[in-house]
């Protein structure tokens, strides 16, 4: 049996990266050629699944990443893992998931439109100069066999910036739970859902679903909806900054019809409350919630700067650049004259999506696990002979 390590630091329940390597495990220990160990600081419990904590003291975001890493590092080594596989920019790993995206990339998308002032902010920020450092440390290793990208976007932003080949990037698009996720699980609640937000019943109505406004175009969802009366929106999510987007709510004139709902457990009933879903991201690499919308048969309007707009199509939505505010209000204006195409537009996007399952996409990544592990094996045995 061969044994395969893990990597990620830290759980959030919302995560959709978490949610990613929650499937992976869960479906590793269903089998017997690979023995799966998840190296972190601190998970929920999983059942059948072995867990190696590793959780150093730190202080500051700098030295808490430097410390997992190092820490992982020696852990991956002291349990002879056959093959390692971490969701951090670790270098010396076998296999990177690029489920957060570059941060390279990040940091070129946020400071689009933006002034010098913003450049020197982020120049002057030392926890950007290290991720960029270990970033860069990672994809040059030796060690590195194989990049899993979540989208075609995040590929090309890796080929682009780093010395990997095109045959070492694998796109595994992020699975959907297209059982949970369904149309008439998520309507079941729209009614009293609409009553307790005071939204119309018959009103036109567009959800966001995520935290970290700023990158997500919370703001650009707001404008968005501004020539449009008759459009609601109702924002799924939290942030440490929501008084400065309910006041910009005020200043745009929006706020009687924009519902800040903080986070939600029961996230399916709140795309059953809207007829639309909308994600004007500055950089998202996938975007989970974009196929969690369209299997409960929502259209949706995301930017291009979207890994999940690689599902959309004329038929199941509309694309426009993060920062496009016009494009935005037209996408809006061109959702509402659709009005008697949505039910069509519905059953096409959870078409789409239906069978991009989670047990799809950890097949894929069984399957490029059987096809390193020979490698791999012939190299370390090549490399414990004697000169």
């Amino acid at each position: 049996m061969s044994r395969l390590a893990i990597v990620r630091q830290k759980y959030n329940p919302a995560g959709g990266a978490e949610r990613i390597v929650s499937a992976i495990l869960g479906q590793l220990k269903q089998q017997d050629e690979l023995q799966p160990v998840l190296i972190n600081r601190n998970w929920e419990q999983l059942d059948g699944v072995a867990v190696c904590r590793v959780n150093p003291f730190y202080l500051g975001s700098i030295w808490r990443d430097w410390s997992f890493a190092r820490a992982a590092r020696r852990a991956w080594q002291q349990l002879e893992a056959d093959l390692v596989q971490s969701h951090e920019r670790i270098p010396g790993c076998h296999i990177f998931r690029a489920g957060d995206g570059v941060h390279a990339a990040w940091l070129a998308a946020r400071a689009e439109g933006k002034g010098w002032w913003h450049k020197l902010s982020v120049w002057c920020n030392p926890y950007h100069h290290f991720m960029l450092r270990m970033e860069k440390a990672m994809f040059s290793h030796p060690a590195l066999r194989t990049v899993i990208c979540n989208s075609e976007m995040v590929k090309q932003d890796v080929l682009q910036r780093f010395p990997v080949r095109p045959e070492q990037c694998v796109v595994i698009h992020n699975g959907v739970d297209a059982q949970r996720f369904n149309p008439v699980s998520a309507r079941q609640q729209r009614s009293a859902l609409r009553s307790q937000y005071g939204i119309p019943a018959a009103a036109p109505v567009l959800v966001y679903v995520g935290s970290g406004f700023e990158r997500k175009g919370v703001a650009q969802a707001l404008r968005a909806i501004q020539p449009h009366p008759a459009v609601w929106l109702v924002v799924v999510g939290g942030d440490k900054k929501l008084a400065a987007y309910r006041e910009l709510a005020k200043q745009l004139g929006v706020a009687g019809r924009v519902v800040f709902t903080g986070p939600q457990k029961d996230v399916l009933s709140h795309y059953g409350v809207a007829d639309g879903f909308i994600l004007p991201t500055m950089y998202e690499p996938f975007g989970s919630v974009v196929g969690e919308a369209m299997a409960c048969g929502l259209p949706v309007l995301t930017s291009t700067h979207c890994g999940g707009a690689e599902w959309v199509s004329p038929a199941t939505g509309w694309l426009a650049a993060p920062h496009d505010t016009p494009a935005w209000q037209r996408n809006v204006a061109a959702w509402l004259s659709a009005q008697a195409n949505w039910p069509a537009m519905a059953v096409q996007a959870r078409q789409r999506v239906e069978g991009q399952t989670e047990q799809h996409m950890v097949a894929q990544m069984l399957a490029l696990y059987h096809r390193l592990l020979p490698h791999l094996h012939g190299e370390n045995s090549q490399t414990a002979r004697p000169a």
